[in-house]
């Protein structure tokens, strides 16, 4: 399922120089998985009542282009792999404005039981498997 966040950057997350802080894309690409995730039906909330968590791993982001304050950005995420423990979601950020590539990123996720456990949802939740398994072979296309 494709999926498009579409978001306005507030002045309060620029820096001195105008330009969104570095550290905010990083909660961009969270607000953007969760809002995709709540239009699959697995919102975190959803998760967490069933028992599971989906804690962020990993994460790589190369800035290619700045975005400033009033611009809006749109980013499509997409699960790259997914072994039924570990998940990796890649996004498209564009300026909407430009067209302008404004990074490159990637996060890696572990599915866990409320413990911090990780666990198989292929031997766990085969409806949450199957959803990210899904997803995954869509991205090949």
């Amino acid at each position: 399922m494709s999926y498009t966040y579409e978001r306005k950057i507030n002045y309060y997350e620029t820096d001195r120089m105008g330009v969104v802080h570095h550290s905010n894309y990083i909660r961009f690409l969270e607000e953007a998985r969760s809002r995709w995730m709540e239009e699959l039906n697995i919102s975190m909330e959803w998760l967490e009542k069933e028992g599971y968590t989906i804690p962020t791993i990993e994460v790589d982001c190369k800035y290619k282009y700045h975005v400033t304050s009033g611009d809006t950005i749109t980013i499509e995420p997409r699960v790259t792999e997914f072994n039924g423990v570990r998940m990796k979601v890649e996004y498209k950020v564009i300026d909407l404005k430009t067209g302008n590539k404004v990074i490159d990123a990637w996060t890696k996720h572990c599915f866990t039981d409320n413990c911090l456990k990780p666990v198989n949802m292929k031997k766990k939740n085969e409806k949450i498997y199957k959803i990210f398994e899904k997803l995954r072979e869509e991205s090949e296309h």
